[in-house]
């Protein structure tokens, strides 16, 4: 695990963003993490998620011309990681959408820079790829390229139910469908080392098994 990575999920762990015990997830699975990059609510810890961002993508090597946060988390997260790149050297636009079209001023569904080059679509997480889909069409109906996924955590879960799940991830089966890479913060494989590297008597270790045995039932190799 990079120090980078090892970094985000202690970070993660410590602002209590990621937490362990019995939760029950979007797609109804009994997970025992969650992770809520909505509790990254403060000046500092989002200052410090989006310096995560920020450098995850320079090191990614993606080329890219401007951010898209899709709403509502995306918003956040676009705008505080355009802060992040600007303090790096890396000054670009950053835009958004609106749920609802606006008919008056400058109308429309889009507010901020206008989308146009290689664009990168910024969010938390992926579940059922529904948001890099609207942010991918309303991209290229701007004529612009979406060009990469940058996201907090990959949970590198297959998709669909038990006894029907599918073969590859949402983060995978986003990157088959769209051509374009899913960069993600940390993951799956990130967060189990470091519930290993706690050691025994630390504790996150009475967690590591029920992990463990989380990423045998639904990770992806």
């Amino acid at each position: 695990m990079s120090t980078l990575r090892q970094e985000f999920i202690a970070f993660s762990v410590s602002t209590g963003v990621l937490r362990f015990g019995d939760f029950v997830t979007k797609a109804g699975r009994n997970s025992p993490y969650f992770f809520n990059a909505g509790l990254f609510n403060e000046g500092a810890t989002l200052g410090k998620l989006a310096d995560f961002y920020a450098q995850t993508l320079i090191d990614s090597g993606v080329e890219f011309d401007m951010l898209f946060g899709p709403a509502y988390k995306g918003i956040t997260l676009a705008a505080a990681t355009s802060v992040a790149l600007a303090a790096k050297g890396r000054n670009v636009p950053f835009a958004y959408n609106r749920k609802e079209a606006k008919d008056h001023g400058e109308g429309g569904t889009i507010v901020g820079a206008k989308l146009q080059g290689r664009v990168v679509i910024i969010d938390d997480v992926i579940s059922a790829g529904t948001s890099v889909r609207e942010s991918v069409d309303m991209i290229r109906a701007a004529g612009a390229t979406p060009c990469a996924v940058l996201i907090a955590l990959d949970r590198m879960e297959r998709s669909g139910k038990d006894g029907a799940l599918s073969e590859s991830s949402a983060v995978q089966e986003v990157t088959k469908a769209y051509g374009m890479p899913v960069v993600s913060i940390g993951n799956l494989n990130d967060l189990l080392e470091y519930i290993s590297a706690a050691g025994e008597g630390g504790e996150l270790a009475r967690y590591r098994e029920a992990v463990a045995a989380y990423r045998e039932r639904y990770g992806v190799l």
